[in-house]
């Protein structure tokens, strides 16, 4: 079988990929023009191969090393590679520091220009970036109704739109996010809309004194939903991240998260999609007992399920260039792989 380089593997769009792998205890080597990660087993060595062309980010957790001819074939596929600890935490190195996660973005040139242009067209007003960030905060809540209506695992455990306390709370949310005339109102309203949407997924799943800290114990299920919030965030901040690179908008010229904050745009991206998807499963799986393993497979498939990566990309193609044709777009995000 003839040996395929990663050139001839791009022809799926970033915003169209469905993985994202959380390695650990493997190494990651390209072999045979491919790229695989090598686990060690009681009796062999077992090789898995990495479909880096439907793949958007490798998160190296805990024991894991690349080679440098792995790295290569990635970057020239567009794959993100992050380097982290056990469930995407702590941070070890300070280069492109989104969260608690290193990343290594592929060095192109080639990317489209006109998204950052469209994005530098607002960004220096401050009305019209609010404008922006309202933009976004409309589509999260937009989101979470689309993906609770038509999810029947999440209606199965009780994540309705329909309950009183969450029409209460998506229309206070509404209300306010209208009425903002900074984006600290902004963040103070999505504060309080999270805070309202922890105690029903808690009271949904029997998990009454969940309290969010983001340093967890792991003694019980509520330090499981925080390990899990946690985990999936980072998860989400890496499809953030992804879509960022592919449409050439660096990460510092955030709508909401503060101007000055490294990667602040990240974090107003993944958060399209965080308490949609994330916040529920989170508690889901812990009143489950889930492992780390299982709640993030679960991610995963519901981040593929629902589209998010595809959700984030027309999100942010909408506020860079105010409604051009989706067929611009696309044409622009293929021409930049």
């Amino acid at each position: 079988m003839k040996d395929l380089s990663p050139s001839d593997l791009k022809a799926i769009l970033h915003s169209k990929r469905a993985n994202l792998y959380y390695l650990e205890y493997c190494r990651v080597m390209q072999k045979d023009g491919r790229v695989l990660y090598l686990t060690e087993a009681e009796k062999e060595n077992l090789y898995y191969n990495i479909p880096i062309a439907n793949t958007t980010v490798i998160l190296l957790g805990n024991g894991t090393s690349i080679t440098q001819a792995a790295m290569r074939m990635l970057s020239q596929a567009g794959v993100l590679v992050g380097f982290c600890g056990g469930g995407g935490t702590p941070l070890y190195m300070a280069n492109e520091i989104e969260h608690a996660i290193e990343w290594m973005t592929p060095q192109s040139e080639y990317r489209p220009t006109e998204y950052l242009q469209g994005w530098m067209s607002f960004w220096f007003d401050d009305q019209q970036r609010l404008a922006a960030a309202k933009q976004f905060q409309t589509a999260r809540l937009e989101y979470i109704k689309t993906v609770w209506t038509k999810d029947r695992d999440l209606k199965a455990d009780g994540f309705n739109i329909e309950d009183s306390l969450i029409e209460k709370a998506f229309s206070t949310f509404n209300k306010r996010t209208t009425l903002a005339s900074k984006p600290s109102e902004l963040l103070l309203t999505e504060a309080q809309l999270t805070k309202v949407l922890y105690k029903f997924a808690a009271n949904n799943t029997s998990q009454d004194n969940f309290k969010r800290q983001h340093k967890s114990t792991k003694q019980n299920n509520i330090g499981k939903a925080n390990d899990f919030l946690n985990h999936g965030n980072y998860l989400a901040y890496g499809l953030a991240a992804t879509t960022l690179w592919v449409l050439g908008i660096p990460h510092g010229f955030a709508v909401m998260h503060g101007k000055s904050r490294r990667g602040a745009l990240v974090f107003d991206i993944a958060d399209l999609i965080k308490d949609a998807l994330v916040l529920p499963w989170a508690f889901i799986c812990a009143k489950e007992n889930a492992t780390e393993q299982e709640f993030r497979q679960q991610i995963l498939q519901a981040f593929t399920d629902h589209k998010a990566l595809d959700f984030m990309f027309n999100q942010v193609k909408t506020v860079a260039l105010q409604g051009k044709a989706e067929e611009e777009c696309n044409t622009a995000e293929g021409e930049s792989q």
